[in-house]
């Protein structure tokens, strides 16, 4: 039994280190995302496999005869032991805690020069402003540069999330949010409604286009002007 819960284990283990479980990632905020998540990952699968192991050897070296019936040795515990395993999970509670904080104040940091877009979310559309006054249906970002989404919501809370950048955050009404994003590979992504906001939650979603910058330049002044005005009567 110990050697095929091994075998299993270890083909498990394979799989799980060397699956594609996770969306493509796109972004300088994704990659440190995931850093936290694989960080706390293998800290869970190196306690279990101590833990684990720990088990089958008390179960082979301390196992009782079938004609044992005698009461255990009276063990009422081991003062060192439970020093260790209350100190190791503090400083590994203590690590994750402190590289969730150091990411998440990197992720909140738009940097010196964002672009800044307004999002606006209601029942069950998206709609994006560029500085400019140019309004569109889709979110086109240049790549590698920072965007700061600043998010508002007309009627009920959504939630603002592209798998691919990781990022997700909420839009509340009355309340203003924001979420930063800088895009590192081309291509077009779903912007989904994370948060279930009526019988159209499903089909609330939007794209996400990564261009090159200058091409997000040229997109950007395409009929801005008309737009603008006919926004702005």
């Amino acid at each position: 039994m110990v050697v095929i819960g091994a075998v299993v284990g270890a083909v498990l283990t394979v799989i799980a280190a060397f699956g594609n479980w996770l969306p493509t990632q796109a972004s300088e905020e994704g990659k440190r995302i995931d850093f936290v998540f694989w960080l706390t990952t293998w800290i869970c699968v190196a306690i279990f496999a101590v833990v684990a192991s720990l088990i089958v050897y008390s179960v082979v070296k301390f196992r009782a005869s079938p004609d044992d019936d005698a009461d255990g040795a009276p063990i009422h515990g081991h003062t060192g032991i439970e020093i260790v395993w209350t100190a190791i999970p503090f400083v590994l509670v203590t690590v994750i805690s402190i590289a969730s904080a150091v990411v998440l104040a990197r992720n909140d940091d738009p940097g010196p020069d964002p672009l800044r877009v307004e999002v606006t979310a209601q029942q069950f559309t998206w709609s994006f402003r560029y500085p400019n006054g140019k309004v569109s249906p889709t979110l086109n970002l240049p790549l590698r540069r920072s965007a700061e989404l600043r998010l508002r919501a007309n009627d009920v809370i959504h939630s603002f999330w592209v798998a691919e950048f990781r990022q997700k955050q909420d839009a509340v009404p009355g309340t203003d949010t924001k979420v930063v994003v800088t895009p590192t590979k081309l291509g077009e992504y779903h912007v989904i409604c994370a948060e279930l906001c009526g019988l159209g939650h499903a089909v609330m979603r939007s794209r996400t286009v990564v261009m090159e910058p200058a091409a997000f330049e040229r997109w950007l002044e395409e009929d801005a002007e008309g737009e603008a005005a006919e926004d702005n009567p």
